[in-house]
């Protein structure tokens, strides 16, 4: 028998925890962007399409995150903060 772990509602979160998720959100998708972008430019022929797929998802998720962000206030500089915040070396 698996046991399953409870997720935290969104109502649960708090307006700060649901501003970081979003903003972890918009990042995660940056790279996954960055990282298809790079895959397409290596890409052999039989896979071009599906970067090409890859490419376009990201962008329009990106998109749609990013708008949200403003809608809530966020700016491109908390989301940029918040990165070199978290890739700090030392």
């Amino acid at each position: 028998m698996e046991g399953y772990l409870k997720e935290e509602k969104i109502s649960d979160k708090t307006e700060e925890e649901k501003k970081v998720e979003l903003i972890m959100s918009v990042l995660k998708t940056k790279s996954e962007l960055d990282l298809a972008i790079k895959n397409f430019e290596t890409a052999e022929k039989g896979l071009v399409d599906y970067y090409t797929y890859q490419i376009k998802a990201s962008k329009s998720k990106l998109d749609f995150l990013v708008s949200k962000a403003r809608d809530k206030g966020i700016s491109l500089n908390m989301i940029q903060e918040l990165y070199f915040r978290r890739n700090q070396v030392g």
